[in-house]
């Protein structure tokens, strides 16, 4: 059994928790069986809408995703690049096309770039993973503001080795999926204290596993979010503990 714990003021740089990021239904996840309810992460109570902590409500990020279709497409088949990118060995002509075509990619895309508050990624509340491709996305068959439950795939874009999970992929993930839940429910927004990972059996690359996380309690302003990830055949692969802390009004 490994541990890793992050301790600080705020999550370092690769795990730092967004204001705005919840876990939605996917478009290729309509089997789930059971009525998904989105709550997005940073969403608070205002006059009958959720608001998050950017001041884009969930109402307008549901009509902004369905306005900006082409760009959540876009941002799956970069997760499929990722993916492709990670497990390719091509020859040096194929290799130098596809960078070609990555660099036309960017001058495509760098005349369109904006400030955060105005961007797309991460902040596309109805969409797996929120329209970002860094975190793994979590795709939820059923949520509430104390607990949420769905499947999550992940890609060879996330490999370690032996056909295992990065052990650094799993906290990124964790991160985003219990501060979430720490944030819902008109709890307002936090910033992550400690994330404690314990690593019980690899964590496989390919096939769908099952993630369940729960807010455990809360006092004050600190927030104790568990959640587990579970194998096919229902073995417990990781679980986590995060501390989560309220944002006091004005911090950042």
């Amino acid at each position: 059994m490994t541990a890793v714990t992050a301790v600080t003021g705020q999550a370092p740089a690769a795990v730092l928790c967004r204001t705005s990021r919840p876990e939605c239904g996917h478009r290729a996840s309509r089997q789930a069986k059971v009525e998904r309810k989105v709550v997005p992460r940073g969403a608070r109570p205002d006059n009958g809408r959720n608001t998050v902590a950017d001041g884009r409500d969930a109402g307008s990020a549901e009509k902004s995703a369905a306005e900006h279709r082409e760009f959540v497409d876009l941002i799956e088949a970069l997760r499929a690049a990722q993916d492709t990118i990670t497990g390719a060995s091509p020859p040096e002509d194929v290799a130098r096309k596809a960078r070609e075509g990555l660099e036309e990619v960017t001058r495509l895309l760098a005349p369109f770039t904006v400030s955060e508050s105005e961007q797309l990624a991460g902040y596309l509340l109805t969409e797996p993973g929120h329209a970002q491709a860094l975190a793994p996305a979590l795709h939820v068959d059923e949520s509430s503001t104390e607990h949420v439950r769905g499947r999550l795939v992940l890609g060879r874009y996330y490999l370690g080795g032996n056909g295992a999970a990065h052990g650094g992929s799993i906290p990124l993930f964790f991160d985003d999926v219990l501060g979430r839940l720490a944030n819902a429910g008109g709890r307002g927004t936090s910033r992550t204290a400690y994330l404690h990972v314990n690593y019980r059996k690899i964590t496989p690359i390919g096939p769908e596993l099952l993630v369940e996380a729960h807010v455990d309690r809360v006092e004050g302003r600190k927030r104790f979010v568990v959640g587990t990830i579970r194998d096919p055949e229902g073995d417990l692969t990781v679980d986590a503990e995060g501390l989560f802390i309220a944002l006091r009004p004005g911090q950042p």
